[in-house]
């Protein structure tokens, strides 16, 4: 089964070291999981100062700078993994170093019969 984690924190709590090392034991993470055919993919996201938010109400497409909601933490970035079950998913979580200041939300992924999927 699939599965999204979420990662969520807010982004200015980091200092430019802690971003780098949490790239950096990420990145370790994501090659472990590769190598346990785990891996689906997974990326930071940049910062919300350059996010742009897109609605369509009655037909009218209204388009505005930042983020969808005003939160204390902001959707960072995502891993997207194979796991047996959410036990497995919660254990692989675990392991990311963004869950030591932020908050990782793991959602299973709706798989639709005709929607391509990469292999």
């Amino acid at each position: 089964m699939k599965y999204m984690l979420l990662i969520y924190s807010n982004e200015n709590s980091w200092t430019e070291s802690e971003r780098e090392a949490c790239f950096e034991e990420s990145t370790q993470v994501s090659h472990e999981l590769m190598a346990a055919g785990k891996f689906l993919a997974a990326s930071p996201l940049q910062p919300i100062s350059v996010a742009t938010t897109l609605r369509i109400r009655d037909g009218k497409r209204l388009i505005s700078d930042g983020p969808f909601a005003e939160t204390h933490e902001q959707l960072g970035g995502y891993f997207l993994v194979e796991a047996t079950d959410l036990d497995d998913a919660i254990s692989i979580a675990d392991r990311l170093p963004a869950a030591k200041k932020g908050t990782i939300e793991i959602r299973p992924i709706l798989e639709l019969p005709n929607l391509p999927y990469a292999s």
